[in-house]
C-alpha cells in the first residue's frame, strides 16, 4: 500500500497535482508578520542622514521603508501592508505620480509641507491624516523653513496579489491644480455633499482630517464616556459619502488612552500599524512588551493578544486591512471578558 501510494504521489506531481489530504500545516490565523517596534529617536537621525546622502531628485521619494522582521525582502509591514517614513526638505518636490495602490499620509513632525492630490493642494500639520485614493495624480513640496516627516501606509500587497500593480509619472513635477485649497473640505467634510455628487471612486472624497478637530472629539467622548475595557476612546475615519471606511481595502483610526488606561487584552485577523501622536504608554503583543514614546511606530500582527497601558494620557493613530477583510467576510476580532465569577473568557 505504502509504495503504491508514493507511486501515485510521484505519478500526480509529474502533473503538477497535489494530495490535499498531505498538506502541512492546515489552516490557521496569523502568519509570518512578527511584532516589532521603531523608535522615533533612533529612526529620526537615519532619516537626517539619508538627506546628506540622497539627493531627492535621486530619490523621487526619500522614504525608509518599515520592513517586519518577519517578511524580510518583502518592503512589507505586514502581509497586506506597506509602511515607511519619508522626509521632504524645505524648498523639496517630490515629483507628480499615480499608481493603481491606496495611500495614506500620517504626519510626524514639521509645518509648511503640502501635497496636491488630484488637482488641490492641500497643506498638512502634526497629527493630520491625509488620503490619496488610487490612480490620483499626487505631489508633495515643503515651502517652510523646516524638515516635514509623515509616515505612507499603502496598499500594495493588494495589488501585487492581483497583479494589478500599475504606476505612472507625469510628464512635470507638479500636476495642475484644479481646485482651490480646501475645496474638498468644503464640499464633503462638514457632513454634507453637493446635490449632484457622484463618487469618482470607492475612496473617501476628503483629502485631509485635521487633527485639531479629531483630538477634540476625542477628549469630548472620553469626558463623557464610556471608554472600552480594551481599546480607549476610538473613533474611526469614514468616507462622508457612505458611512464606510476611508478606503476600500484599508482603515484608519485614532484612539485616545486616558491616564492609568490598564487595558483589556484583544485580537482581530487584521494586522495593525500604530504611529504613537503624543504621550507615552506600553503595549503587551504576545508575551512581549513595548515601551513607546511620541512618533513611535509598532505593528500588531494578525490575530495576535494584546493590551494597551498609559500611565499618561497618550494619543495613538493606527491603519489596517480591516475594510477589505470586512468587505469580503474575513473580519473577527476576539475580546477579553469577564464571566459572571469574575474568570476570564473570550467572545468573539
Amino acid at each position: 500500500m505504502q509504495t503504491d501510494l508514493a507511486d501515485f504521489s510521484t505519478q500526480i506531481g509529474q502533473r503538477h497535482l497535489m494530495p490535499l489530504w498531505e498538506r502541512a500545516p492546515r489552516p490557521a490565523p496569523g502568519g509570518s508578520c512578527v511584532p516589532m517596534i521603531w523608535r522615533y529617536e533612533e529612526v529620526r537621525p537615519l532619516l537626517m542622514r539619508a538627506v546628506e546622502l540622497v539627493d531627492h531628485h535621486k530619490a523621487e521619494r526619500r522614504v525608509l521603508v518599515l520592513e517586519n522582521p518577519g517578511l524580510r525582502g518583502s518592503t512589507f509591514i505586514t502581509c497586506s501592508l506597506f509602511a515607511g517614513l519619508q522626509i521632504i526638505m524645505p524648498g523639496e518636490v517630490a515629483p507628480s505620480h499615480r499608481h493603481t495602490p491606496n495611500a495614506l499620509r500620517f504626519i510626524v513632525e514639521g509645518a509648511g509641507a503640502y501635497t496636491a492630490v488630484a488637482g488641490e493642494r492641500t497643506y498638512m500639520e502634526p497629527g493630520d491624516f491625509i488620503v490619496t485614493p488610487g490612480w490620483a495624480w499626487h505631489d508633495h513640496g515643503n515651502t517652510g523653513s523646516e524638515a516635514v516627516v509623515w509616515m505612507d501606509g499603502l496598499d500594495t500587497p493588494f495589488a501585487q496579489f492581483f497583479d494589478a500593480n500599475f504606476r505612472e509619472d507625469y510628464p512635470a513635477d507638479k500636476h495642475p491644480l484644479t481646485h482651490a485649497d480646501g475645496y474638498a473640505a468644503a464640499a464633503y467634510g462638514s457632513s454634507l455633499l453637493p446635490v449632484d455628487y457622484r463618487p469618482e471612486g470607492p475612496a473617501t472624497p476628503v483629502l485631509r482630517y485635521p487633527y485639531e478637530r479629531t483630538r477634540g472629539a476625542l477628549e469630548r467622548l472620553a469626558r463623557e464616556g464610556p471608554v472600552h475595557g480594551a481599546h480607549g476612546v476610538r473613533l474611526r475615519y469614514v468616507n462622508p459619502a457612505d458611512g464606510r471606511h476611508a478606503f476600500p481595502t484599508m482603515a484608519a483610526f485614532m484612539r485616545l488612552l486616558p491616564k492609568s488606561f490598564s487595558g483589556t487584552s484583544h485580537r482581530s485577523t487584521d494586522g495593525a500599524v500604530f504611529n504613537v501622536v503624543e504621550g507615552h504608554g506600553a503595549v503587551e503583543i504576545g508575551t512581549e512588551r513595548y515601551v513607546f514614546a511620541a512618533h513611535d511606530v509598532f505593528v500588531v500582527p494578525p490575530w495576535c493578544p494584546h493590551r494597551f497601558q498609559a500611565e499618561a494620557e497618550c494619543v495613538l493613530f493606527s491603519f489596517s486591512d480591516r475594510a477589505a477583510q470586512e468587505a469580503l467576510g474575513f473580519w473577527r476580532e476576539e475580546l477579553e471578558r469577564k464571566d459572571e465569577r469574575g474568570r476570564m473568557k473570550d467572545e468573539g
